[in-house]
């Protein structure tokens, strides 16, 4: 089994005050005023007998944007991106910086090949192959639990 870490926004009050809804658009420290920073991606999860499956949405993005890390039994997707302009202008130049980046771990199950794991990445999705040994293959585990009545 493939876990995933979960990640939690936090919003604001439950009952914003008037005068805060009235300054709204003038607060540069609201993070959602900022509409190029990256947020953590959600990640799709398949297995099938061959392999596992994991897939991210992540537009925008070039491959070589990704680092991607085993350690131990810990998969590890980052991204960092970073992008400059700068525009003339009558009096002088105009400077922008964008800083965007993620990071997801994954728990590995034991029975993946960690050095086959293949990433490829193609219209904004990243996608992940994580096969599995061949014992694990043949391995089909189907059993019925039964629900039993409390105390067990």
């Amino acid at each position: 089994m493939v876990t995933r870490a979960l990640t939690t926004k936090t919003g604001g009050d439950l009952f914003p005050s008037l005068f805060d809804a009235f300054l709204r658009p003038f607060n540069f420290w609201d993070p959602n005023f900022l509409p190029h920073t990256l947020k953590v991606p959600a990640v799709n999860i398949d297995e099938n007998k061959e392999q596992y499956d994991l897939s991210l949405a992540v537009p925008g993005m070039k491959k070589s944007d990704f680092s991607i890390n085993v350690e131990n039994n810990m998969l590890t997707i980052s991204c960092e991106k970073e992008e400059k302009s700068e525009k003339k202008q009558k009096n002088g130049y105009r400077n922008e910086f964008n800083y965007s980046s993620f990071s997801r771990s994954f728990a590995l199950p034991d029975e993946v090949i960690k050095d086959k794991i293949d990433a490829r990445y193609e219209d904004g999705v990243l996608k992940l192959s994580l096969p599995k040994k061949e014992e694990a293959k043949k391995l089909t585990v189907n059993k019925q639990i039964p629900v039993k009545d409390f105390p067990f």
